[in-house]
């Protein structure tokens, strides 16, 4: 059955926004991905953005550059020291160090704008607010804001022509659910990237917050982890 709605899809290469990719297919839009090139310290995970694009078989994958070291501000985009080993009871309790400013800000205009082209309306994007490290971005206010926003800062919402849904389907749901639910619905996650300091050929160290939470997210959904890690614990 040909799919009539298209969707644009922040697919970063991570676990959340692969599962997020595969639940816009299973409600039969055509999937557009967008990645972005950011100058990240963990850039390994625009690979695996490219793996999982060609997993799940989207109709359109655009790699963006943007180089946020421009500006720095974050242990992901500039010569600052990625926590590690923080107790994962402590990581959602600060904003940490590894905060990008207003990345998923810039990256929904950005995937806005592409809508607007595709003449498309539906957005779709990873976040929760259960194992999300503090990120004032992934919460359910900023979503709804920017929702609202789309609406009056495009030529096709001020003309009524579209009403723009971002859709954050996983907000509500831990790295556990999130990783059985992709399980269930056959994503590859053996092909996702998750840790922000990797070290040679994007081995994952094991002991950044991101290492942490997918670590204890496999355990805890009961999923076979491949990702090898540097560092046992």
């Amino acid at each position: 059955m040909s799919k009539t709605k298209t969707a644009v899809v922040l697919l970063s290469g991570g676990i959340d926004s692969a599962v997020a990719a595969a639940l816009a297919r299973n409600q039969d839009f055509e999937i557009c991905a967008l990645t972005f090139d950011y100058g990240q310290r963990h850039r390994w995970e625009v690979t695996a953005a490219a793996a999982l694009a060609r997993s799940l078989a989207v109709a359109r994958h655009s790699v963006v550059k943007l180089d946020l070291r421009t500006f720095g501000g974050s242990a992901l985009t500039d010569d600052i020291e990625v926590p590690r080993n923080r107790p994962p009871e402590n990581i959602p309790l600060d904003i940490p160090v590894t905060y990008v400013p207003a990345r998923n800000t810039i990256f929904l205009s950005v995937a806005l704008a592409w809508c607007e082209v595709l003449q498309a309306q539906d957005i779709f994007i990873g976040v929760n607010r259960v194992d999300f490290s503090g990120y004032p971005d992934c919460r359910p206010a900023f979503i709804e804001q920017f929702e609202r926003l789309a609406q009056l800062a495009t030529k096709a919402g001020v003309e009524g022509r579209a009403v723009f849904r971002i859709h954050a389907p996983l907000m509500d749901m831990s790295k556990a659910q999130i990783i059985r639910a992709g399980h269930r619905i056959g994503v590859d996650l053996s092909l996702t990237h998750s840790c922000y300091d990797p070290e040679g050929e994007g081995l994952a160290c094991g002991r950044c917050d991101a290492c942490i939470l997918r670590r204890r997210g496999f355990e805890e959904a009961g999923v076979l982890d491949s990702t090898r890690y540097a560092a046992a614990r």
